[in-house]
């Protein structure tokens, strides 16, 4: 920017002393002229009144001479005493005066402007020539420095006063910069300043500062994700450990069918933690969008309730033609999760409906158990989320399935949510319809 400005304050300036040069110039091209016709007028003069000496005083012209009318030289300036006439032209018969650009005139060096004036006299025209130097382009050498020195100066006090109106601009930017610089994952307590003028600059520095909000907020989530994943799946682990190593203390007394069907239970729930955290690291990395498939949701519901038996009564209010589009394995693995999720929980029963609703599919889960207090109702779609003793996580089930469950409805471009009921958990999924 720096550099822009300086080429553009140059430009201005050329354009700027270009206009003032031709100005002056064109000034100093009339003054010229004015002072060598007048000194021309006062050799006319001194011709009219019979008192023209062989030597005149050219003053401030260049050169000064008079024809009679034989053309010969009867007077001239000292410069030109004894050289022939510097011009041939004169003015037409109807004309007094004339003037010629030549280079050089005769006896002169360089280009001059010569003017010619005719004089009436009783012997025919006598000629009066003045000649006077022409103005250079630049007009004089005073005028073009100047010029420079004022060009050189704006050109200064254009590159430093932007140089440092930049500067100032980008010390808030700067001040983010280095602050950015120094937090890390485990320094991410760190905000940036914020600027006290109300631009784009405190705008940046205010979403930086959101933006590091949210990271803090992700990476505490993940440090207790990271904490509770690491628990859970150490539990089985050490059980199984646990039970192995009892029975080899007393290998002979040891029921080893009892323990194997022990230790089978503690992989078997191992297995579900891990299952459930590869899904939901592929859930994470979108591998559930674009999905095709055509699902029904009351043949989906009445499919799922069929497959295996269930310890709670299942109730079901299933409206016909309710069609969404997408991956119809998810779809199928959300609905389990609610479903187990709800039979854990319930006292006696399970009610599931399925309807159409304003363009959008609704499925309902709902459970006559104790019910989740409304602070709650977003704390258990975390995961590995622990509550009280009527809706903690229990050993039959992960922690991770309604996560999963919130996922997978955000993938199909749907919400999942715990809305109000008379009793108990109801659980509504929303989902646009197929066209």
């Amino acid at each position: 920017m720096t550099l822009t400005a300086g080429a553009i304050a140059a430009l201005v300036c050329v354009s700027v002393s270009a206009l003032v040069v031709l100005g002056v110039r064109g000034q100093a091209e009339g003054f010229e002229r004015e002072k060598t016709i007048s000194a021309a007028l006062e050799v006319v003069h001194l011709i009219k009144r019979d008192h023209l000496r062989p030597l005149l005083s050219r003053g401030e012209t260049a050169a000064l001479q008079v024809l009679n009318a034989r053309g010969r030289v009867v007077s001239s300036s000292a410069n030109l005493q004894g050289d022939p006439p510097i011009a041939s032209f004169k003015p037409g018969e109807n004309n007094v005066y004339a003037s010629r650009r030549l280079c050089p005139p005769a006896g002169l060096k360089g280009c001059m402007n010569v003017v010619a004036f005719r004089v009436y006299q009783p012997d025919g025209d006598w000629t009066v020539y003045a000649a006077a130097d022409v103005v250079p382009w630049y007009v004089g050498s005073n005028l073009l420095l100047f010029l420079l020195c004022v060009s050189l100066l704006v050109v200064l006090v254009a590159v430093v006063g932007c140089w440092r109106l930049v500067d100032q601009t980008l010390a808030p930017v700067d001040a983010i910069q280095a602050k950015l610089s120094e937090i890390t994952a485990t320094e991410s307590g760190r905000r940036v300043p914020v600027p006290p003028n109300r631009d784009e600059l405190r705008a940046l520095a205010e979403a930086a500062n959101a933006t590091l909000d949210r990271l803090d907020a992700a990476l505490e989530q993940q440090r207790r994700f990271t904490s509770d994943a690491s628990h859970d799946l150490r539990s089985p682990i050490t059980a199984a450990r646990a039970q192995v190593e009892d029975a080899l203390l007393h290998p002979g007394d040891t029921d080893w069918p009892e323990v194997g069907r022990a230790v089978l239970g503690s992989l078997d729930r191992l297995q579900a933690i891990v299952s459930d955290l590869l899904e939901l690291a592929r859930l994470d990395a979108g591998a559930a969008q674009g999905g095709t498939d055509l699902v029904e949701l009351a043949g989906l519901v009445e499919a799922e309730v069929a497959r295996a038996p269930r310890t709670k009564e299942i109730v079901t209010d299933l409206d016909p033609d309710v069609t969404v589009r997408g991956d119809r394995l998810r779809l199928a693995r959300l609905l389990t999760n609610l479903l187990d999720n709800a039979e854990r929980h319930a006292v006696r029963g399970v009610h599931v409906a399925v309807r159409a609703e304003e363009g959008m599919a609704v499925l309902e889960v709902v459970d006559d158990g104790a019910g989740i207090e409304d602070g709650d109702r977003e704390i258990v779609f975390q995961r590995f989320t622990r509550l009280d003793a009527a809706r903690s996580r229990d050993a039959g089930g992960t922690g991770l399935g309604l996560p999963i469950a919130r996922q997978v409805a955000r993938a199909h471009h749907g919400t999942l949510g715990i809305e109000d009921s008379d009793r108990g958990a109801r659980f509504v999924l929303r989902v646009p319809l197929s066209d």
